[in-house]
């Protein structure tokens, strides 16, 4: 039997971000079609997860306009919706799922839409993605005084 991952989630007008908080996956495999129906399945450390979700609305098929990118802790998909507009909720039933919560990172309000970073593909080149660096949580901060010349 497999396990269901977190799945962190947010919206913009045009498009949906799906986050898979799955550290290590492998053997992942993803569909999604014209009606909304998003399916998963990976393994990690020797055991099978997978979930399907039956989207609020349709969104344009997987070759065209969905993007993924995989990193070390977690799986993003970017999904473009089929209709620009702002859905009530992730999925078409109102029923409550414990692994689906808001991706408080990425979401964005209507009304902040126009300030947000452009609504460009930013978030797959992988200066937001932060797993994949080796600084060990470190911030480098530059010596002040030697910056003023002191």
């Amino acid at each position: 039997m497999s396990r269901q991952p977190e799945v962190l989630w947010a919206q913009r007008s045009e498009k949906i971000y799906l986050t898979v908080s799955l550290p290590d996956a492998t053997d992942v495999a993803l569909k999604t079609e014209p009606n909304g129906h998003f399916t998963f399945s990976a393994v990690a450390h020797g055991e099978p997860f997978s979930f399907t979700l039956e989207l609020f609305d349709s969104v344009l098929p997987e070759g065209s306009k969905t993007k993924t990118k995989m990193g070390l802790r977690n799986i993003i998909c970017k999904i473009q919706k089929e209709k620009k507009g702002w859905w009530k909720r992730l999925l078409k039933s109102e029923e409550k799922h414990p692994y689906i919560k808001v991706d408080w990172n990425k979401w964005c309000d209507e009304d902040e839409e126009s300030e947000a970073s452009g609504d460009s593909d930013d978030d797959f080149d992988g200066a937001n993605e932060g797993d994949e660096s080796d600084d060990d949580g470190m911030l480098y901060l530059p010596d002040l005084e030697k910056l003023r010349g002191k």
